[in-house]
């Protein structure tokens, strides 16, 4: 009997097309969900039972924002290097980009003391992110990760055929990984930390992480998202890299849109075993999505010690600045460990952002645990007084 079975790369590659054309930007689809929503009058962007995002009352003009505070951007790159190669490369723009991206996966895979077989380059780490979910969700099964969480790689999963297992962050806004494990069952296909964690800001203690991977890895795999961990504190100390170089069970996503400032040259990377980064990159097409300006970008960039630690500085600063301007208002916060800081409203999370957009600026308001909530990131510190002193304004 003939079967009707679509060849399994030409499924995901449908597959993909059905979950919402992956291969644009994050903020691309963020756009879109918006004026969907603005059309529609609806007052959230997701229709999730537990965690919603409020709908702006219109989709900012991005280009003249007094305060764009709303997508974790670096307001402070690319750098000087990375324009010069990005600028440099682009007239060899007539050719593809192998050589430049195998140099880049070496020198990615020399800093992170993996093999050249465990790095994996995108078009930014939510690329990598969404195209993981519908790999390993396209026959079912569930996600299980925090409650909130950054959902790129959950929506995608749901949409591929999976079922997300949410786990309330715990007291202390770290994960909790105890109900984590508790939660894996014969459908679990893949266990997802975003460490730092987004929307909340906050980090998980890296000593019990790492205890959890080892553990939990023999029995799933676990997906460590970590677009922030060189915001942190402690910064690559708490990575979890080294567990790919020891062959566990893990994947380590990065991105250059953070720390380096190159979200709009979309380029990232992920780290994990050989036999899973080759099932992911059957539907990615080795790097094909990376321009090669981009490649020279990150290449420049990649080891700039110099640059992402002023960049570390200012965002410190800035974070500082704004902590220390809701101390004095009397309002809680979020232990922030990244460039945004989350903190509770006491106002309806549509009726706020009405009035930042009113003051031409752009934040986002989220719903969860029977709050509302507001995620600012932290800009330059010229944009960060203007909000606050829209704060002054709004929050009488």
């Amino acid at each position: 009997m003939k079967s009707n079975a679509l060849p399994r790369r030409e499924w995901i590659k449908k597959g993909l097309l059905s979950v919402g054309a992956l291969a644009v930007t994050p903020q691309i689809l963020w756009a879109n969900r918006v004026n969907e929503a603005i059309s529609s009058k609806s007052r959230f962007l997701f229709n999730t039972s537990g965690f919603n995002e409020f709908t702006p009352p219109k989709f900012p003009d991005l280009d003249n924002l007094k305060a764009r505070l709303m997508w974790n951007e670096n307001p402070y790159g690319p750098s000087k290097e990375a324009a010069q190669a990005f600028t440099e490369s682009v007239w060899k723009g007539n050719h593809y980009p192998s050589n430049s991206l195998d140099q880049l996966t070496e020198k990615i895979a020399r800093k992170e003391g993996v093999s050249k077989d465990q790095v994996l380059l995108g078009p930014g780490s939510s690329d990598l992110l969404e195209k993981t979910a519908v790999v390993l969700f396209q026959n079912g099964g569930n996600v299980v990760s925090a409650d909130p969480s950054y959902m790129a790689l959950i929506s995608v999963a749901k949409a591929a055929g999976g079922n997300w297992k949410s786990i309330k962050l715990t007291s202390t806004y770290e994960h909790d990984l105890d109900a984590m494990e508790k939660a894996i069952d014969e459908s679990t296909r893949l266990i997802y930390i975003t460490n730092p964690n987004n929307p909340t800001a906050t980090i998980t203690n890296a000593d019990k992480l790492r205890i959890f991977c080892n553990r939990v890895s023999k029995k799933t795999p676990v997906f460590i998202d970590e677009a922030y961990m060189e915001l942190s504190e402690n910064g690559m100390a708490d990575s979890m890299a080294p567990l790919v170089a020891e062959g566990k069970n893990i994947l380590v996503s990065r991105t250059f849109s953070k720390i380096h400032g190159m979200a709009g040259l979309r380029i990232g990377y992920l780290l994990g075993q050989k036999e899973t980064l080759n099932q992911v990159n059957d539907i990615i097409g080795s790097g094909m999505g990376i321009t090669g300006p981009s490649i020279a970008a990150a290449t420049a960039n990649l080891d700039n010690e110099e640059f992402l630690s002023d960049c570390r500085e200012k965002f410190f600063e800035t974070r500082t600045y704004f902590k220390n301007y809701l101390s004095k208002r009397g309002i809680s916060y979020m232990p922030s460990q990244t460039n945004f800081i989350i903190f509770p409203l006491e106002i309806a999370g549509d009726e706020f952002l009405q009035q930042v957009y009113d003051r031409n600026m752009a934040v986002r308001a989220f719903q969860f645990w029977g709050k509302d909530w507001c995620r600012v990131s932290m800009g330059t510190m010229e944009e960060m007084q203007l909000f606050t002193e829209a704060l002054d304004e709004i929050l009488i």
